[in-house]
């Protein structure tokens, strides 16, 4: 397996305590209020708001390497070009807009525009949307090789590292290490990128040693199957992180231009990754776990020291998504299930309260989903699969007036949508042929989800239209 030396060991401690210490740090001499604690007081800047939206949007690298050791250049297609194409809707077309309300999260939004049940409801997919179950189990997993202990021990000790300097410090704490993370991220993958370069070799080394469909942009894999992650991509547009960053963000603008720098980033570390699996998959051929494709490639080609940072670089790209999305799972706990079912989500008591109490349930059901479903892509497709198409339409439609709908038709769009898409994906789980479900017509079970969804929206419209042409009495 790997082996690290005592100066690389050390490194990565050193790494531990630096991001608790910056969390803490910055958690110190601010007021108490909401907007500090959940938002860091609306005041990100544009250098902030990139580093944290960058490193909080990457954290899946295992999964990452994963994809890209079995499928090659396809990863770029699944899990680069779908998000670019999102997050640019979501800067020209969203990002001023959700500043402007001024409001703190999704289910605010959704209760101004259809009310409180909706807004209940849409809480509680948004938890689940963003329970972190799949960094849980990579920064497990990392752990589990760097320190050679047990792999349930090891999840649960990183995540309580990754999360303890939240409880006081809420957002704040986590842009500050995320900013310091962002630059330890980018600094680990380009060092095995350059190292691959010189052990290796060049595009010539990896043509010659990689399967030829790793070089086509399918991966060998059907164009239904490459379809439906561009669905999930849609996960963007409904995604509660890039919705809390541009609430914190000073203004409009700055919201607007971070997403758009943003996606220059992605851009650059989605060359790298793919590039370090494409060499993983040329130097290593026979793997039994693609998952640890990376930290294999490291053992084959990086030094002393730099093995460590190399090390420091993955483990700061998990635990920037794993400590902002349990910092975001608990304000939905706090604010937006707990806070409006007491109708007290303006009481800055009692939000903080449940929202420390989140971070506790929410990391207790990552651990448990990542121990029961112990694969990163697989969480990924289930939680997006699931999710996405009972918030997508309610939650777009009440940013634009024109496409807005009485609360019942979307509380009734999200509860199908979800329910739907839900139902599908248990039966073909539960009728495997050959080791592969089947579902409904062959049909991925995010295709009628959102198709259902669509279909309440349409009656919502209708049903509006009509109400409009009625003569007056």
């Amino acid at each position: 397996m790997v082996h690290l030396s005592f100066i690389d060991i050390v490194l990565i401690v050193a790494y531990f305590a630096s991001v608790v210490f910056i969390g803490f740090r910055a958690s110190r001499k601010r007021k108490s209020d909401n907007d500090e604690y959940l938002l860091a007081g609306r005041t990100l800047t544009l250098p902030m708001f990139v580093a944290t939206l960058v490193s909080t949007w990457y954290g899946g690298i295992l999964g990452v390497g994963e994809y890209s050791y079995r499928y090659g250049i396809s990863n770029w297609i699944v899990f680069g070009v779908p998000y670019y194409i999102f997050a640019l809707v979501f800067a020209l077309f969203l990002a001023k807009r959700i500043r402007a309300t001024n409001l703190y999260t999704i289910p605010d939004k959704l209760e101004a525009a259809y009310g409180r049940r909706t807004a209940l409801v849409g809480g509680v997919l948004t938890f689940f949307l963003v329970t972190p179950a799949a960094y849980v189990l990579m920064l497990g997993v990392l752990v589990q090789l760097i320190f050679g202990i047990d792999l349930t021990l090891s999840i649960f000790l990183a995540t309580f590292i990754t999360i303890i300097y939240l409880y006081n410090g809420g957002l704040r704490s986590d842009v500050w290490a995320n900013a310091f993370e962002f630059v330890l991220m980018f600094l680990g993958f380009a060092m095995i990128v350059v190292f691959s370069y010189f052990k290796f070799g060049g595009m010539d080394f990896i043509r010659t040693h990689v399967p030829p469909l790793h070089l086509t942009w399918h991966g060998g894999n059907n164009w239904q199957y490459i379809a439906v992650w561009f669905f999930i991509a849609l996960w963007t547009l409904v995604d509660p992180a890039f919705y809390q960053r541009c609430y914190a963000a000073k203004d409009g603008k700055t919201a607007q231009r971070g997403i758009l720098v943003s996606i220059l980033f992605w851009l650059v570390f989605d060359f790298m990754t793919t590039t370090a699996g494409l060499y993983a998959r040329a130097a290593l051929p026979v793997m039994s776990k693609p998952m640890l494709s990376y930290p294999l490639l490291a053992e084959a080609a990086l030094p002393v020291i730099a093995k460590g940072l190399f090390y420091i670089g993955m483990l700061a790209t998990i635990m920037s998504s794993l400590s902002s999305l349990t910092l975001i799972s608990g304000i939905t706990i706090g604010k937006d299930i707990v806070g409006r079912w007491k109708h007290a989500e303006h009481d800055s008591e009692l939000v903080k309260r449940w929202t420390k109490i989140g971070l506790i349930l929410s990391a207790v059901v990552s651990i448990a989903l990542a121990l029961l479903v112990p694969s990163v892509v697989n969480l990924w497709y289930t939680i997006g699969t699931c999710i996405i198409p009972g918030l997508l339409i309610p939650v777009l439609s009440s940013y634009f007036d024109r496409l807005k709908i009485s609360p019942a038709y979307a509380l009734g769009a999200m509860i199908n949508g979800w329910f739907i898409s839900t139902f599908s994906l248990i039966y073909g789980q539960m009728n495997l042929i050959n080791g592969n479900p089947k579902y409904f017509f062959g049909v991925e079970p995010m295709y009628p989800g959102l198709f259902m969804a669509l279909m309440w929206w349409g009656w919502g419209k209708l049903e509006k239209n009509d109400d409009v042409m009625q003569p007056l009495k």
